[in-house]
């Protein structure tokens, strides 16, 4: 028998998030804006990075902001942490897709594994996912939901678009990895062939 129905239970607490997925505060648009003509009028140049976009949003959505190790629990509301990135683009309205650097991801760190071209790429990659999965596992142990928010600029910082994800494990599974010619580590879905770490 095929049931869509979830089932009923008695002993559960179903754990709603701050607000739904990049559904913000009905004023964010507003306070936004605010942020950033602040900015603009106190620095007098268009630049906003890591630390600064973190307190701005948490700003914006009534959070509480901290600096965190892990990297992605900068902002904290209620039972949802989100780690937050800047990206430039010259035109953030049509941008398709961006690259998101995450660090704290060294496996000569974590594992005391050498990571250039001498050492084999599926084990170097596997070891980065497992660094990247138990840095998402520590901080889903203390907030149930647990996101990315993004910050597309244009470079003068007039026009942006923010959106965020689900912060998610990743399985070793669904990656080839292989050198490149530049010597960086890159890793593509073996189902469709796309690129989607370096």
């Amino acid at each position: 028998m095929e049931n869509n129905k979830s089932p009923k239970l008695r002993t559960v607490n179903k754990s709603v998030s701050a607000f739904p997925l990049n559904e913000f505060p009905k004023d964010f648009p507003f306070l936004l804006g605010k942020e950033l003509i602040y900015l603009l009028a106190a620095k007098g140049k268009p630049e906003l990075e890591g630390s600064e976009w973190e307190s701005i949003f948490a700003t914006c959505i009534g959070a509480d902001w901290k600096t965190s190790n892990v990297g992605l629990d900068d902002v904290i509301m209620g039972n949802t942490a989100w780690g937050a990135k800047t990206v430039k683009s010259t035109n953030p309205l049509a941008q398709k897709k961006v690259r998101l650097i995450s660090g704290r991801n060294s496996p000569n760190y974590s594992f005391g594994e050498r990571s250039d071209q001498k050492a084999d790429p599926k084990l170097i990659g596997n070891l980065v996912l497992e660094i990247w999965n138990e840095r998402v596992s520590a901080i889903r142990e203390k907030f149930k939901h647990l996101r990315t928010v993004v910050l597309i600029k244009s470079n003068d910082l007039s026009k942006v678009l923010v959106f965020e994800f689900e912060t998610i494990r990743n399985d070793y599974e669904l990656y080839k990895w292989e050198w490149n010619e530049r010597g960086n580590l890159i890793g593509t879905n073996i189902k469709n062939g796309e690129h989607v770490f370096t």
